[in-house]
């Protein structure tokens, strides 16, 4: 991994703490800064603060679902270019969220390791 590529900031946005605990740990440890946002609408106001080079999204969210997330991101310029990868408990939306513009969907319990390896894979794709 390219020291360019360790600087690259991942936005976690999902409302159970300890999942982006351990999505920051994982993260981190992989070189990446994270940022984090547990609601729907801290998610859209938080990832135009930070500018995420990606945003892992959880479509189970307070304050609208994350196919609204989905959406607002997609029609903000200086985010509708920034991949997402949906990460949920609903085993039936995969589809969905990838017609929606989601570049891969994981289920919840998550494979860390196949998520590390789907976010490298579309970090470096830029």
């Amino acid at each position: 991994m390219t020291s360019e590529t360790k600087r690259m900031k991942i936005l976690i946005v999902d409302d159970e703490s300890d999942i982006r605990e351990l999505l920051n740990i994982r993260l981190r440890k992989r070189g990446y800064d994270t940022a984090f946002a547990g609601d729907a609408i801290a998610a859209v106001s938080v990832a135009r603060k930070e500018l995420p080079d990606l945003i892992l999204l959880d479509l189970g969210l307070p304050g609208g679902e994350g196919f609204l997330v989905l959406e607002r991101l997609r029609a903000i310029a200086s985010l509708g270019w920034v991949p997402v990868i949906v990460i949920s408990a609903r085993g039936d939306s995969a589809q969905r969220a990838l017609d929606a513009g989601a570049k891969a969907y994981f289920p919840k319990p998550i494979d860390l390791d196949q998520l590390v390896e789907a976010i490298e894979q579309e970090l470096s794709r830029e």
